[in-house]
């Protein structure tokens, strides 16, 4: 991985943008996605697209990742100053104690960090904390009282959003990062694009990011029916489980890109999937098969209009969806490379082929 990729995971990983919060994160992918395409899109509900080579004779071809993170909102304010929250995304509650998080209110941002309670509290308790919940868990910024909090400008909506670092682990083909889903997506498609300036691929290609993903897949069908694509390509993280080294997990790092046959929301059409893995190994690519227990933009895009052939593409990544997610270079480069294949061999005929009949 060159300097400038591995810096752009850095700073895309590094931003702070929770769902309907990603203010930060918009701002900067438009600033980089403008000189590498051709037009840029907008739409109402905050997703960013860039559309280049406009083929009237080919397909629409579109890869978007997500711009979102997951994160929390304040939904109470406690006499003592402790916050309430709801989760924005899926948590698993036993990940978010005693972590530092930022608060975002109208007035500033302020270092919080998540209730926990000590090992020194637990003694003489059977069971200790028994089973947590997202409920349990108060947010501490250090406020005296619920009047002190409001002063600082904190009210029910404000976001709150993990705080960490990224670093490259002591194996230089892995990382250390949060939000890697989804900002993984948003580098590998401006990584993509890079190599795509000056290609001129058999498609009209649209690339960029949705919000809102992890509440429920909201900000894919703006976009679709804006854009109008034949063809979709979710570019998303999903969970690794190979930590244990067990045969027959799904997601297991430094073994390609995923190509997702299935998951609750999407039967891939087995037209899509062998053009997809005759792609990989026709350009030498390293893939995996994933079948998932959660669902991506591809799903919710997919009945729309008269019906859009749709697939999730991807990485497997460890811990996703708490402030600390492992990843892997050599797979980042191996998706990265997936995305640049299909967009330049996905023309008019193979859209064809790809459709049901």
């Amino acid at each position: 991985m060159d300097q400038h990729t591995w810096e752009q995971l850095v700073k895309y990983t590094e931003l702070q943008g929770t769902s309907g919060q990603e203010n930060q994160v918009r701002q900067a992918f438009k600033q980089d996605l403008t000189p590498l395409v051709d037009e840029v899109y907008q739409n109402k509900l905050g997703g960013v697209f860039g559309v280049k080579n406009q083929q009237s004779n080919g397909p629409r071809v579109m890869f978007a990742a997500h711009m979102d993170e997951v994160g929390f909102m304040v939904s109470g304010i406690l006499p003592t100053g402790a916050l309430q929250v709801v989760a924005l995304g899926g948590w698993n509650p036993m990940t978010v104690s005693a972590h530092r998080f930022i608060l975002f209110t109208k007035d500033g941002q302020y270092p919080v960090v998540s209730s926990s309670v000590s090992p020194h509290l637990l003694r003489g308790q059977a069971g200790g904390q028994g089973k947590l919940t997202i409920d349990d868990i108060l947010f501490d910024a250090g406020f005296e009282s619920a009047d002190q909090a409001q002063t600082f400008g904190v009210r029910p909506g404000d976001f709150i959003v993990p705080a960490t670092k990224t670093v490259r682990l002591a194996n230089p083909n892995r990382a250390v990062s949060k939000a890697y889903d989804n900002r993984f997506g948003m580098v590998t498609i401006l990584s993509a694009l890079e190599e795509l300036q000056r290609v001129k691929t058999p498609n009209t290609l649209i690339a960029g990011a949705n919000v809102q993903e992890e509440v429920g897949l909201r900000g894919s069908k703006p976009a679709v029916n804006q854009l109008k694509p034949d063809v979709f390509f979710a570019v998303d993280s999903s969970a690794a489980n190979d930590v244990d080294g067990t045969i027959g997990r799904q997601g297991v790092m430094d073994q390609g890109t995923l190509i997702r046959v299935f998951d609750p929301t999407v039967v891939t059409s087995p037209r899509l999937k062998e053009f997809i893995l005759q792609t990989a190994e026709d350009n030498h690519i390293p893939y995996q098969y994933f079948v998932s227990k959660g669902g991506t933009d591809a799903g919710g895009v997919q009945g729309q209009g008269f019906g859009l052939p749709a697939v999730a593409l991807g990485v497997a990544s460890r811990y996703i969806h708490t402030h600390e997610t492992v990843w892997s270079i050599p797979d980042f480069e191996a998706a990265q490379a997936l995305v640049v294949a299909i967009a330049k061999s996905l023309d008019e005929s193979v859209y064809q082929d790809i459709l049901e009949r």
